[in-house]
């Protein structure tokens, strides 16, 4: 069973606006979180099983599905395979009653947003969906293909390639490099690795990152030199390979030297 309600307010993409749509086969459940998401603005689907929330989620753009991992025909875990496997990549947030480290990293790893383990207080689920349509309402806005020296990340057909090659990234490593690419230069702590990209403390340890890091940098690797510096101590940050950045100094000093002579 499926069923789609308006919220209060018009949908105009503020932080209470969007589409959302709740999967869970808990009636009780479901109707008050739903509920609590339009008194706020929000416009809310809900299904019961994975094979409606598949349906509804090919069928109507969505900005983000609240979805529990244990349902009656399928579980959340296959729901997001499914769904990412027919490119769709709708931000998800996971609500179950299985708490074990194992489960966390398995919805994330797929490409989970968020993780929340029940009972859980309906203000911490609304903070969590402003916090997750923040951040992929933030990238969006930066413009559907972000590049970096010789990479390129587009955000609509969720491809990387660099040098004009194809590179493979798990939706875990895709949204690191994005948000690497968000910020170049920039050093990111790994809290805000773990904030931005799982938005899920892990305990506070910083080993989930260095992991996924060290799996970008292979795959980035096979098809030019090293971009992600490891700033010790503190966490990461992309930096222009040693030539590319002696290039843009010395082009920066003609650029310099020119305006100099035309000054005099």
């Amino acid at each position: 069973m499926a069923d789609w309600m308006t919220g209060s307010n018009d949908h105009d993409g503020g932080p209470d606006r969007g589409n959302l749509l709740v999967v869970d086969d808990e009636p009780f459940l479901r109707d008050a979180v739903a509920a609590s998401l339009r008194f706020l603005g929000f416009e809310v689907a809900t299904a019961d099983t994975g094979t409606d929330a598949l349906r509804l989620a090919r069928d109507r753009p969505l900005d983000l599905m609240v979805l529990d991992v244990m349902l009656p025909d399928t579980d959340g875990f296959d729901v997001v395979r499914r769904l990412r496997a027919d490119g769709c990549y709708v931000p998800v947030i996971f609500l179950t009653a299985r708490d074990t480290q194992a489960d966390k990293v398995t919805g994330l790893t797929l490409g989970g947003d968020d993780y929340m383990t029940k009972p859980f207080g309906l203000e911490e689920l609304a903070a969590r969906i402003r916090s997750v349509l923040r951040r992929t309402r933030r990238g969006a806005a930066a413009g559907p293909v972000l590049s970096f020296a010789d990479i390129e990340l587009d955000q609509d057909s969720y491809e990387v390639r660099r040098a004009g090659h194809l590179i493979d990234l798990s939706p875990t490593e895709f949204r690191l490099l994005r948000y690497l690419m968000l910020n170049p230069g920039r050093v990111l702590t790994r809290a805000q690795i773990l904030d931005h990209v799982w938005d899920y403390d892990f305990g506070g340890s910083g080993t989930v990152v260095a992991t996924y890091i060290g799996y970008l940098r292979r795959k980035l690797a096979f098809h030019g030199p090293e971009v992600i510096h490891t700033q010790r101590a503190v966490g990461y940050k992309l930096r222009l390979p040693r030539d590319a950045a002696q290039m843009a100094s010395e082009h920066e000093g003609v650029r310099g030297d020119s305006e100099a002579d035309d000054a005099a």
